[in-house]
């Protein structure tokens, strides 16, 4: 049985893309990326994950990956329609399209599992099982084959972010105080405007202060 592995590196920082992967593999195959050590991505050294990257590549069967702007994000989170989960599902869909698989194995990102794998389903319109788990990187190797394709691909977005603007603003996630700091200075800066995600309560909350302090100067 050929089984997909999806997973996201991403999701909650206010600055840098969402990247989410998909990896294939034969089912009995799986052990061989254990063996290689690949676990969470969050369980390894940046190191660790750089060498497992390439090592993947050459044992699964296929993979896929999506990456998803600030902009893309906000475009989105300001439909009424849509939400976070929502796009995640989405691009789930949009990753199991271009793969073979007989089952795919999510990640889930909400409560209800059932019908997150349900919707992801629906949106790939293709036949197979479809099962969606808390935790699943951590017990599917191909899950967490995926997780670490997506984790060094944003890594490296965020490299690459960094070294084009010339400025360090750390991880990107909001309780990072380096990314805080430079969120509030630069959070109205044209040269910043599409590293932000605006929909974000973080840059939010700067736009409102600012303009509630333009109401008191008038």
């Amino acid at each position: 049985m050929k089984v997909a592995g999806v997973e996201e590196a991403g999701r909650g920082p206010v600055i840098g893309p969402l990247v989410m992967a998909v990896c294939t593999i034969d089912n009995s195959k799986q052990k061989m990326l254990t063996i290689e050590g690949v676990t969470d991505s969050k369980l390894l050294t940046p190191i660790k994950r750089e060498q497992l990257f390439e090592k993947i590549k050459e044992l699964v069967d296929d993979y896929k990956i999506i990456i998803v702007s600030p902009t893309e994000i906000d475009e989105a989170l300001n439909n009424p329609n849509n939400n976070l989960n929502l796009l995640e599902a989405q691009t789930s869909a949009k990753l199991l399209k271009q793969v073979d698989f007989e089952k795919a194995i999510l990640d889930c990102p909400t409560a209800d599992t059932k019908k997150y794998a349900e919707t992801v389903k629906r949106l790939t319109e293709k036949e197979g099982e479809y099962l969606a788990e808390h935790k699943a990187d951590l017990n599917h190797p191909i899950v967490s084959a995926a997780s670490i394709l997506a984790k060094v691909t944003r890594d490296k977005e965020i490299e690459k972010l960094q070294k084009e603007l010339g400025v360090d603003f750390g991880s990107g996630y909001p309780s990072d105080p380096k990314t805080k700091e430079f969120i509030e200075k630069n959070f109205e800066d044209p040269k910043y405007e599409n590293i932000f995600r605006k929909t974000w309560d973080t840059y939010k909350k700067l736009v409102e202060k600012k303009n509630q302090t333009s109401l008191f100067d008038y």
